[in-house]
């Protein structure tokens, strides 16, 4: 006996549904869509692009909230904050980061000392501190940028240290204006060495300027490396340039000063007190602070 013939089934077209039915079948949707907070650091993927990246911000752009993702490159891409995510393979709704509770007042700053609340900045004195370049005085702001300002003392890049000299002559240092200057590489036989000496015999430098310095070719190898997944600074040949050369070694693009500055602010971001950093270079940060805030 033959089986009896079924009529072929097929499913409803979706002009066929009313408006409820679809607003039923939306809100169902959407109900299987976790919401997400859109929290610094969280690796997301954007459906549409396919971009993958870790949250970096969430920004008002256009009166629209906008989430930035940074690749694995360092390249960053922004998408409007809601659906269309996932996390982990699973669809989410970013939603606005959580907020952050405010942390008690620490008792030290970065760099150590005793941390003084709500005091205003001295107004600058005319002693100052001189440093080879911007990467150096942004380092000095993270770590003694608190101190600093307490004391009233200006941290001043230099843009290398050849003209060091003339610098200090045209700055005329005397007993209300100390100099207290640090500088990369200072080791026997090096150019920095010779330049410290040359300043040093020029009249009125004796107790009014201080010349100090670390072993280090540039000042990102004073950032101790384990903070960024590594056992030691890589050795770049002196042909190279050391930024770029160290960069090229990490694996991290290099190709550009924008690579270098992007290099630079990751590092940086490591830092988060005077712990993070080699003690040859806080000693001399240290001493040169003293030299230029002792009074006369």
């Amino acid at each position: 006996m033959s089986a009896p013939h079924l009529p072929e089934w097929r499913p409803s077209s979706p002009s066929s549904w009313g408006a409820q039915d679809l607003s039923q079948l939306r809100q169902s949707q959407l109900r299987k869509v976790s919401a997400m907070p859109a929290d610094h650091g969280v690796v997301i993927e954007e459906v549409e692009s396919g971009w993958v990246g870790a949250i970096i911000s969430v920004e008002a752009s256009g009166g629209v909230a906008v989430v930035s993702l940074e690749d694995r490159r360092g390249k960053v891409r922004s998408f409007p904050l809601g659906h269309g995510f996932l996390h982990e393979g699973q669809p989410v709704e970013l939603t606005p980061p959580t907020p952050r509770t405010a942390a008690p007042k620490p008792t030290r700053t970065a760099s150590g000392s005793v941390a003084v609340h709500d005091a205003p900045a001295r107004v600058a004195r005319a002693s100052r501190i001189w440093v080879e370049g911007t990467h150096d005085a942004e380092l000095v702001e993270k770590v003694w940028g608190e101190d600093l300002r307490i004391e009233g003392i200006v941290v001043e890049p230099l843009h290398g240290a050849d003209d060091l000299l003339g610098a200090i002559r045209a700055f005329r240092p005397g007993p209300q204006r100390r100099v207290g200057v640090l500088l990369d590489h200072l080791v026997p036989g090096s150019k920095e060495s010779r330049i410290a000496r040359e300043v040093m015999q020029q009249q009125g430098a004796h107790g009014n300027v201080a010349v100090l310095g670390h072993p280090y070719v540039d000042v990102w190898q004073a950032v101790k490396p384990h903070l960024l997944g590594f056992t030691r600074w890589p050795d770049i040949p002196r042909s190279q340039d050391i930024k770029v050369g160290t960069l090229q070694a990490l694996g991290w693009p290099h190709a550009n000063q924008r690579d270098i500055a992007h290099g630079w602010k990751r590092i940086l971001a490591q830092v988060t007190s005077y712990a993070d950093l080699e003690p040859s270079l806080l000693g001399r940060v240290e001493e040169l602070i003293d030299f230029v805030t002792v009074e006369p």
